[in-house]
């Protein structure tokens, strides 16, 4: 292998360097060919000091790549909590009306137009509420925790019930829905 040649880059072409190492110190302990020897020296120098940059570069790049991953999972929910913070605003400002207010139906609608706001916060990133009830049971989806006697002959095998709404965050079940089964 000469110096123009490129660093090896996977595990295979490192092992055949390898090999190349182990003849080239085979070939070096016959004493009849001195200049030869030389210059296998210094081929093996050269090997050997290919394989350990590219050592050390991969060494380096595993440290990056893990120290760049716990990075994100520390900042990922960044996004979510800046988009919440006004929606935990107007909770406080509705929490600081309940002491001044006397009637209940301003109050009433307050909360409802925090709720609405909170919950078109979550769609926008992609929460997704599932539908459960009149559908049959799906293991994937439902989780049942009770059997009742099914109303009518259509119901049995499907849900009746949702105790627990479940959801979707970009297609992936994030809470499985709680249901009560018809039999």
């Amino acid at each position: 292998m000469t110096p123009e040649e490129t660093i090896p880059t996977n595990e295979a072409e490192i092992v055949e360097l390898a090999s190349e190492q182990a003849t080239v110190a085979t070939e070096l302990e016959t004493p009849d060919n001195q200049p030869a020897n030389d210059k296998l020296q210094t081929e093996l120098a050269e090997l050997k000091d290919k394989y350990l940059r590219l050592y050390a570069d991969f060494e380096n790049f595993r440290r990056r790549t893990s120290k760049e991953k716990l990075e994100l999972m520390a900042t990922a929910n960044e996004e979510l909590m800046k988009a919440i913070l006004p929606v935990v605003d107007d909770f406080e400002r509705a929490m600081t009306s309940f002491d001044n207010s006397t009637e209940v139906e301003p109050l009433k609608e307050g909360v409802g137009l925090i709720y609405s706001k909170l919950y078109k916060t979550l769609e926008a990133k992609g929460l997704k509420p599932m539908t459960a009830k009149g559908e049959i049971l799906d293991a994937d989806l439902h989780e049942s925790i009770a059997q009742f006697p099914a109303p009518n002959d259509d119901m049995t095998g499907k849900i009746i019930d949702e105790v627990e709404k479940g959801y979707f965050l970009n297609e992936k079940v994030i809470r499985y829905a709680k249901v009560v089964v018809g039999s």
